[in-house]
């Protein structure tokens, strides 16, 4: 009993001691801004987040708002009001950054206990009224009065002062929240910098402690008054009390996160920085980590536009897991301040019996973009009562769960319009940016540790849709659909260029670097991971524009308008691109390549090479689809008609058909996304299921429900499978065999918008020995190992099943000795053309082939430079031809 007695003394000793060292380190822990240190630059510091990027500045030791818009913010990250009873203080120096404008419009303050119920990133996206959670406005007005705004209410106040000081120039807010019994009590007091008088005060309670709870952040409000507006300026920021916890990992820059690829021995990485300023260092340190010493490799300069780094290294040591960190050190007056971000280089898994890639598409932050606000423009760019998506934490955490060892982001990886707010075109650079960081804020966590190919489809470069006939400009004086409809890019070349960097600079080099019209880049290249070989596609780039080709489709955004137009017959012209020759003579050399022990071939695109996809019949284009309803789980839409949207890689066919032909001859899965609806269907050329198998990964987040609900049953269904599979052609007469789709379906999971919209990624597995690949559309929501893909997955297919073609003939079926695993190629000697070539699984293997006739064959590994070639061996029936035995010696 004495025993017991002491051991409970010693907890609660322990206990006491924890509370008062957290206490301690609670209160001790001031935060103070360190603007004064800092250089003029863009980018505000790492302990902070600017809505938006393009609103702030640092210029000449203070913090400055450069916007008129209402409700800018700066949220202060490393710091958190947390739900435990305590106090806060924060002060900070307010003065006007533009004319004073003595009205009650304008306003400056602090913003505190905003979202508490959200990851701290969504929360720093706070900018004006929210609903639940939004937190308190507690500030000066124009007229030198202070008040406390509610941010879960629009334009309503909790107090508000009838006096103030009308002409204030600069002064310094104080703030101070203390318990009040169960409550909270609040306490402001505004002093003039100049004279060091106290010129307003304000007192308010009772708060519920809920309030006093999430993320702090200044405000610079211009007000609702177009005509009288004013910006702010803020220095000596202060934040202090038992109440506020310190994340020094959350600070966002000056390295925001990486991306990196390890193929055949080189490693390309880049960092990803944050809009340093010119008078910042133009270096950053690549670092790896030798038993406890971490050691620079590699530095290289800063490019802009864009603010990357990136790193090649070649003849790199694939062997073993590296530990490595990006180096960039800040200058804070007249020191600097190391930075630092850490991941791992993977060793390349050649040795796995299973490589697994996980892909994603559609990265929408929010949904219904169009909210107005007071003035008649978007309502401070933010949707909050629709939902916030950002950062798709729970979905991040099951990807890792599934421990890919390659990751593919096939496009859109923001939304002009909702990734969150609206375009900004006087400041297209900082605005791409400001949303391509909260891309990076979702996944770097990931990319920083496992090999990422990501490329940019049409909205990244602010398109709806995108035509980008090889580059060319857009015909001057349309915006829009106009605009997109006559082909090329609205954006200038040099936009474009920047959103390629930071997407695809860490990719291997292009096949052929040469640039496409106005001197826009290319990244189309293969990537290898684990022997698993990745043909990496533009299909946007070098496509050509229906309404150009085709004037008596009446085509408006790549939808036909004229009725008596047929998409099948009259769509289908043979001088029309979809990859362009380049990329097709990239795929007839990638297909031959099986060196470097590569056993698997996939193609990675924007989107899949047919239109999966119906509308109501009334529809003459999708821009019904965000109002469809959306049908109870199990119901099937009656009414659809198949539809031929040449957004679509259905159209053009002939170019459709050049592609899938050069992507089976490698006996290649496609594996793309852009059209929200997860699906996995195959290809057909002549006949169903002559080509390759596809998966079309779902959205990660979308407001575009598309679905197929096709009129009449398919095909050769396989038996209990659901009516909208089997063999159909689409709306452009392409051949496909749909084997299963993820619909829309009313859901009962909270946000109900983000999960009836069927969002998730998509989990590939290929299996070295079988040569088998196993397909699964998984839900957002889904936790692997508890739950299960979409209804209709996971799906198994075989290697071979990638060139479906059926066979006309067959030659000798082939016996290897002395070496395991060989490439067989099959040349059909009249045209001198490849037909296929393909590393077996084994030593045993009989080529088809589709035509009768002479052949050559080549057997070997290109790895150990052992080729054998016959020649002149003629096809016949399976029973025909005889065995051919090839001999290797063995070393």
């Amino acid at each position: 009993m004495k025993n017991k007695n002491v051991v409970i003394l010693i907890l609660i000793f322990i206990a006491l001691l924890s509370f008062s060292c957290r206490k301690d380190k609670a209160e001790s822990e001031v935060f103070s801004s360190n603007w004064s240190a800092s250089v003029d630059r863009t980018w505000v510091g790492p302990d902070f987040w600017a809505n938006r990027l393009q609103d702030w500045r640092v210029k000449s030791g203070r913090l400055e708002c450069l916007s008129t818009r209402p409700m800018r913010t700066v949220h202060l990250l490393t710091r958190r009001l947390e739900e435990r009873q305590g106090f806060f203080r924060s002060q900070v120096r307010i003065g006007w950054a533009s004319a004073r404008q003595a009205n009650g419009d304008t306003a400056a303050g602090i913003l505190f206990g905003a979202g508490a119920d959200l990851d701290y990133r969504a929360a720093s996206l706070i900018h004006h009224s929210y609903g639940k959670s939004g937190g308190l406005f507690a500030g000066v007005d124009g007229q030198g009065r202070l008040f406390i705004r509610d941010f879960e209410k629009a334009e309503e106040f909790l107090c508000h002062a009838d006096e103030g000081s009308p002409s204030w120039i600069e002064i310094e807010l104080h703030l101070s929240v203390e318990p009040d019994g169960n409550d909270y009590r609040l306490k402001m007091s505004a002093k003039d910098i100049e004279t060091g008088k106290e010129i307003a005060s304000l007192k308010y309670s009772p708060l519920p402690p809920g309030r006093v709870a999430g993320c702090l952040a200044l405000v610079s409000h211009a007000g609702e008054d177009t005509e009288n507006t004013g910006r702010f300026r803020f220095s000596d920021w202060r934040v202090s009390g038992s109440k506020v916890d310190a994340y020094p990992e959350r600070n966002c820059g000056p390295v925001l996160s990486t991306q990196y690829t390890l193929s055949r021995k080189t490693l390309k990485l880049t960092a990803q920085m944050m809009p340093l300023g010119q008078n910042d260092h133009q270096t950053v340190g690549l670092q790896l980590k030798e038993e406890d010493t971490w050691n620079t490799i590699a530095e290289v300069q800063i490019e802009n536009p864009g603010f990357i780094a990136p790193f090649k290294l070649e003849k790199w040591d694939s062997s073993q897991d590296r530990e490595y960190r990006i180096a960039y050190d800040l200058k804070l007056g007249e020191v600097d301040k190391t930075y630092f971000w850490q991941g791992t280089i993977r060793r390349d898994p050649i040795e796995k019996e299973e490589i697994a890639l996980a892909a994603f598409a559609c990265n929408q932050h929010v949904v219904k973009p169009d909210r107005l606000d007071w003035r008649g423009v978007d309502k401070g760019d933010f949707p909050w009562d629709w939902g916030v998506w950002f950062p798709h934490r729970d979905l991040v955490e099951h990807v890792r769960q599934h421990r890919p060892d390659v990751l593919f982001f096939s496009g859109d990886q923001i939304y002009e319009g909702a990734s969150p707010t609206t375009p900004d075109f006087e400041k297209p650079f900082l605005d791409y940016l400001y949303k391509w960081y909260l891309w990076c804020l979702t996944f770097r966590e990931l990319t920083a540790e496992i090999p990422a190919i990501t490329i940019p489809d049409d909205h990244d470069v602010y398109h709806g849709n995108l035509w980008g006939a090889a580059g060319k400009a857009t015909d001057p004086g349309l915006s829009g659909a106009e605009a997109q409809d006559t082909g090329g890019y609205k954006m200038p070349p040099e936009f474009v260029n920047m959103v390629q960097r930071t997407q695809t600079s860490h990719l291997p080099d292009p096949f052929d670097p040469t640039p496409v019209k106005n001197n826009i880049g290319v990244y189309y290249t293969h990537c290898q991971v684990g022997g698993l070989s990745m043909a990496v596609l533009e299909d946007r780039k070098f496509k050509s524009p229906p309404k150009m080709l085709l004037p008596q489709g009446e085509i408006f955004n790549g939808w036909p308008q004229n009725n008596e137009f047929d998409p099948k017959k009259d769509a289908r012209i043979p001088h029309a691109s979809l990859l362009g020759d380049r990329q097709l003579q990239f795929l007839e050399e990638w297909a031959e390549d099986w060196s470097e022990q590569i056993w698997m071939k996939a193609v990675l695109s924007q989107t899949i090479f047919i239109n999966l996809a119906t509308l109501p019949q009334a529809a003459k284009n999708d821009g019904v689809v965000p109002s469809l309803a959306i049908p109870e789980p199990g119901e099937y839409v009656e009414g659809d008609r198949i539809v031929s949207d040449m957004d679509s890689n259905g159209w053009p066919q002939i170019g459709r058909e050049k592609a899938v032909r050069k992507i089976r001859k490698a006996f290649a899965v496609h594996i793309a996304g852009d059209q929200h609806l997860g699906s996995t269907t195959h290809y057909g050329i002549e006949d169903f299921r002559d080509s390759n198998v596809a998966i079309c990964t779902p959205a990660v987040g979308n407001i575009f429900p598309r679905r197929w609900f096709p009129p009449y049953r398919g095909k050769n269904q396989k038996p209990g499978a659901p009516k909208y599979t089997g063999d159909y052609e689409d709306g452009f007469g392409n051949k496909m065999t749909v084997y299963a789709v993820a619909n829309p379906r009313q859901t009962q999971r909270f946000p109900s918008r983000l999960h009836e919209l069927v969002t998730g990624y998509s989990i590939i597995r290929f299996h070295k020995t079988t040569r088998n690949f196993e397909l699964a559309v998984w839900p957002y929501w889904a936790e692997p190992g508890r739950d299960e893909p979409f209804q209709g997955w996971p799906l198994t297919f075989n290697q071979l099943d990638n060139y479906g073609r059926a066979a006309k003939a067959y030659l000798p079926a082939i016996r290897v000795y002395g070496m395991q695993d060989p490439v067989i190629q099959v040349i059909q000697e009249s045209t001198r053309k490849v037909v296929y070539t393909l590393r077996i699984s084994g030593t045993d293997f009989q080529p088809k082939v589709f035509k009768m006739g002479t052949y050559t064959l080549k057997v070997g590994d290109p790895d150990l430079n052992q080729i054998k070639v016959f020649e002149g061996l003629i096809a016949g029936s399976r029973d025909q031809v005889e065995f051919l035995d090839v001999y290797f010696e063995q070393e």
